[in-house]
């Protein structure tokens, strides 16, 4: 084979390869700088970055790879470096004392945005969730694609209007507000045990509080009939965290 038939198979490979990727572009809305994160699942390699400091009104592009791709997205809030060089948020913390969270999750509470990308029949799935509690408002939606793509929003300040048995404070601030499961670790509202099905474990006060606040988002477990979202196409991403 010529060099020049090579170049021409490697470059029309490459282009195939990159004409599936999907970008993730995340922007700041809010008033103060957050530290987004990512998470992939499936146990495949995380992307470029897992966590970054985006300031207000900044964005930041991601790319996901080609094929089925798994993973979920959040930002962390109130951030900074202690004298020992260890980095923690007040919010969304990851534990890995860095900025980059290098394949850990955040610590609840924390509004996640949940992508799958070529699931089920060939579509992506995508939501906002609050099944692991509130920290900051969020939304996503696709970039062109087919089919419905709608935007997924929970663009409400749930911190405000959080119970106080569900809040998470830093001083006297409100920096996020708690799941029912992850305050008080019940089966009824963890949806384990013998509540492991819809039948058995409906809304609760505390998850319909969370839906009153969000409507799109999820607010437990079960509450997939108005919270999943749809999209054929492979399109692109657009997270706005103070939507």
């Amino acid at each position: 084979m010529n060099t020049q038939v090579l170049f021409s198979l490697t470059l029309t490979l490459f282009i195939v390869a990159g004409a599936n990727a999907t970008t993730i572009t995340m922007k700041n809305n809010c008033q103060r700088p957050i530290w987004p994160a990512t998470l992939t699942g499936d146990q495949k390699p995380q992307l470029s970055t897992t966590g970054f400091e985006l300031a207000p009104g900044a964005s930041r592009s991601v790319d996901i790879p080609g094929g089925r791709w798994t993973g979920r997205f959040w930002g962390r809030d109130r951030c900074s470096t202690d004298a020992s060089g260890r980095f923690k948020c007040a919010s969304g913390d990851c534990g890995s004392g860095r900025v980059e969270c290098n394949g850990a999750g955040g610590a609840p509470p924390a509004t996640l945005i949940e992508l799958t990308v070529e699931g089920s029949g060939g579509q992506d799935f995508y939501d906002v969730s609050n099944v692991d509690g509130f920290n900051i408002p969020a939304s996503v939606v696709p970039q062109g694609g087919r089919g419905e793509c709608k935007q997924s929003s929970c663009p409400a300040n749930i911190n405000a209007a959080c119970p106080a048995q569900l809040q998470l404070k830093s001083g006297n601030d409100v920096v996020g507000c708690l799941s029912a499961c992850t305050k008080f670790n019940e089966d009824k509202y963890c949806c384990r045990g013998a509540h492991d099905k819809p039948e058995t474990c409906p809304p609760s006060e505390f998850s319909k509080f969370f839906k009153d606040q969000c409507p799109e988002a999820y607010s437990y477990a079960y509450d997939d009939k108005t919270s999943t979202f749809t999209c054929f196409g492979g399109p692109n991403y657009l997270i706005t965290f103070c939507p």
